[in-house]
Order: structure tokens, then sequence, then C-alpha cells
């Protein structure tokens, strides 16, 4: 923040009584609470933090930053790997209280308050018996999950969460609230569509839900890495024949000392599988029956479960409080060098809940028309990410080298770009890369609705007028 736009005391106090919600200053007792989030490694230090409760609460904090140069995070679920949900000097937004989500089963509808997390959403809508594609994980912002694009465990079924967004409310740059569909402000509908936090602070999004639960069938298929290589060749065979309705997700991991996990496994590298089918009865038995007999496994826990329950399983192993730093890659296949890549530098994997994880794609996915949202990587076959997580600042470097070389060692069997929600902040140049040909017409978007880059606290599609 320079001297010259620093704010006068009366200013900040005209401020805070134009916002239902609390200005926090780093003198207040609440002041490092509101600036800590879920990845450890991030600790910055804002100026302001606006807790917002409404839109009108995002407008007055927008103005307020504008008009007197504050860089500008935005708050909500606070879950991004990079940690553009805090900054330094500057004013967060926080919309963590504009939580609110209600759904109208009838229209099989949903409207979720810019701050709401899947768990918020999971929770309303499974109430009714309905679902639309979300995150893994149950305090992910439902938010900053769409923006990107939105990977779940229904997106092979029913399309990316992107592809389920009916319509969104939107704070631009100049403190205007805009309401954007497919029919209103439609260059921007499609911009936010996994163009990220570029254009705008998101208040509200309307998703379109599904038939799903409450029961379904998933759970755990562990192996011993000695048998990683054998069952990462049926993964792949298995997943290339799966109707659209089974997801198979892939995951590398040292098994924490969790009491969910057998003790005897505390501390070991596994690959475990983990099928899933949107409903639980015979054919869903079927349909998943081959990818828990192949090979001799472990442990198996598939059974029918409560959808929400387990939305809610993945917590621990990615919860608040450690150190998180990702590296990923889009991937069109899993050759055989791919796969002893993998398997060399997972033996062992370096720490207790580090995870390398496939999320497999196809089905509904591909089948969007590609120029529909500025999300460019329907082709692939799945996602692959190297995510360590640790608690120690003395492991820093190790661990960040770690997922660096093998990163690196990945990209000769990787496809084009990047899923723009796991890039690091020290990622700028693959933020082209993250959306090929669909850049420009972003830039020219990002020129029409922040010119001064006002939103920039993200993956940043930069101006250029």
């Amino acid at each position: 923040m320079t001297r010259s736009s620093q704010p006068e005391d009366t200013e900040v106090d005209a401020v805070q009584e134009n916002i239902r919600g609390k200005l926090i200053e780093p003198a207040d007792p609440e002041y490092d609470d509101a600036r800590t989030i879920w990845n450890a490694m991030i600790d910055r230090y804002p100026a302001f933090v606006a807790q917002c409760t409404g839109a009108a609460d995002v407008i007055a904090a927008v103005n307020f930053a504008r008009e007197h140069d504050l860089l500008v995070a935005v708050r909500g679920g606070g879950h991004n790997v990079a940690g553009n949900a805090v900054c330094d000097d500057g004013l967060v937004i926080d919309l963590s209280a504009m939580n609110g989500v209600r759904v109208d089963p009838e229209t099989k509808t949903v409207r979720v308050g810019g701050g709401a997390t899947m768990g918020d959403l999971d929770h309303e809508t499974q109430a009714f018996g309905l679902a639309t594609t979300g995150g893994v994980v149950s305090t992910t912002g439902v938010a900053g999950l769409t923006l990107g694009g939105g990977l779940g465990r229904l997106d092979r079924e029913f399309g990316l969460t992107i592809d389920n967004l009916l319509s969104a409310d939107v704070v631009t740059a100049d403190g205007e609230l805009v309401y954007t569909s497919e029919d209103d402000h439609a260059d921007l509908f499609w911009g936010l569509q996994g163009g990220g936090g570029n254009f705008g602070i998101v208040t509200s999004l309307e998703f379109q839900l599904h038939d799903v639960g409450p029961d379904v069938l998933v759970g755990q298929v562990i192996h011993p890495i000695e048998a990683a290589a054998d069952v990462l060749h049926y993964y792949r065979k298995f997943m290339a024949d799966a109707p659209d309705h089974v997801q198979c997700s892939a995951i590398f991991s040292q098994v924490p000392a969790l009491p969910e996990f057998p003790q005897e496994l505390h501390g070991q590298t596994v690959l475990v599988l983990v099928p899933f089918c949107s409903n639980a009865n015979n054919e869903a038995e079927e349909l998943l029956e081959p990818v828990r007999t192949f090979g001799d496994p472990i442990e198996d826990t598939v059974q029918p479960q409560q959808y929400t329950t387990y939305q809610q399983s993945s917590d621990k192993l990615f919860q608040a409080g450690h150190r998180n730093y990702w590296k990923s890659h889009f991937m069109n296949g899993l050759s055989e060098g791919a796969i002893d890549t993998i398997i060399e530098h997972v033996t062992p994997i370096p720490s207790p809940f580090t995870t390398v994880f496939f999320e497999w794609m196809g089905g509904a996915i591909r089948q969007v028309d590609p120029s529909a949202t500025a999300f460019p990587h329907r082709d692939a076959a799945f996602s692959f990410t190297v995510a360590p997580k640790w608690t120690d600042p003395g492991r820093d470097d190790e661990l960040i080298s770690w997922a660096r070389e093998f990163h690196e060692a990945m990209s000769p069997y990787a496809a084009d770009g990047v899923y723009v929600n796991y890039l690091d902040d020290d990622e700028e140049d693959r933020v082209r890369t993250a959306y090929g040909e669909r850049y420009e017409r972003l830039v020219d978007l990002k020129n029409e609705w922040d010119p001064t880059n006002l939103f920039r606290m993200n993956q940043n599609i930069k101006p250029t007028v």
C-alpha cells in the first residue's frame, strides 16, 4: 500500500459504516484468525479484512479498494493451494459468511452464496436427493472450484461444475452488481466458466442439480506398492471401458496414522483405487466388481454409503494447517514410461498426508461443445497431481524439490495445458498454457471488465489496455 493511497481513519470508519460485516485491522483480536487460510505455507499480513455478509458489503469493499489503490484478495472457501485468498498490505474481501444455500426441488436448481463450501452445498441438496458436480473435500469453496472448471466424482456423468452453472451474480471492478447467464452478459458468463476470478467477485451462483443418492456405492481398494505397476495397467483399461456413471480415482499415499486406516498399514506407501457409482443398486455392484477383485488388495471398503458421508471422507487427508505445494499435468494416456516414472518417484511417498492422485475425465466432460466455456481441456484422459503435504517448515526445500522434480519427469508424457485450480503461486508462466487458444478471448474480457487489473490475486490474465 503506497503512502499516497493510505486511507485516513475517517475513511476507514466510513467504509465500516457501509458494511454490515466487520472490517478487521491488524490491531484487532480477530486478525490472526481472519488472515489464516487452509495452506499453512501462506503467511500474509493484509492491511484490512472485510468480512462481508452480502453483495452490498462486497460493493462497498471493492469501492474502498479501488479508491485507495489497495491490492485485493478474495476469500471464498480459502482452500486455494496458491494462497490467493489473502495478500500482504492490501484488502481481503472475505465471503465466508455468505454461505447460504437455497434449493428449489421442483426445478432441481440451487442458489449458492459466494462463500459456501461443498459441505454447505451437499448438506442442503441431499435433503432432496439431489447433487451437482463438486470437489472431493467438503471444505472446498464452491465458487473457487467452479471458476476454475470443477472436477469431482460426478463429472463423468454430469459434466464439470461449470457445465452445471446456470447463472452468477458478479461485483465488477467498478462496484456494479451484474447478473450473468447464457442470455445476460453472455461473454462474461463464458469467461466465468473456467476463467477464474479475473473478471469480478462472484457473490452467488445458480446450478442445475441431478438425482444422486442418498446412497452411493463407493470406497477404497488398497494395494501394496509392490503391485502398483500391474494395478495401474489394469486401472487404465478399466477406466477406458467404464460407463459414464462410473468414476474411479487413484491415489498414492503414505497411510496416515488415523483410526479409519488399519494400524498395520500406518506409514506404508500404498496405491488406493476409489471406485464410485452414483447409485447403490445391483447394477452398480456388477460394474465395480472387476476393479474390486483385480489382484490381491490389502483392503476393500467399497459399500453403500451416504453421498454426504463420503464427500467428507477425504477431509482429514486434506485438512487445514498442512503446508501444501502442488504440481499438476493433464494427461492423454498412461504409457509404460509414465507408469515407470510414477513408481520410481512414489517409492516411497516422502511424508504422511502427501498424495499423488489421478482424476479420470472423459464421459460427459467430452460431450460439451469445446467452445462453450473457457475450460479448454475436455479431451484429456485425466488430471495427474503431485501434492506433498507436511508440517515442519524445515522440510520446505526438500518437498518442494521433490514435487518439482517429479512434475518435470512426467512432462514428456503430459498433454498440453494444466488445470488452473491446481496452479501454484510460482507458475505465472503457465497461465497462458492453462487456457491455450482461449487466452486472447479472455484477455479481451479482462480489458472490458477489469482493465486496471484490480482482481489480480488469482491465476492472473493480464489486461493489455
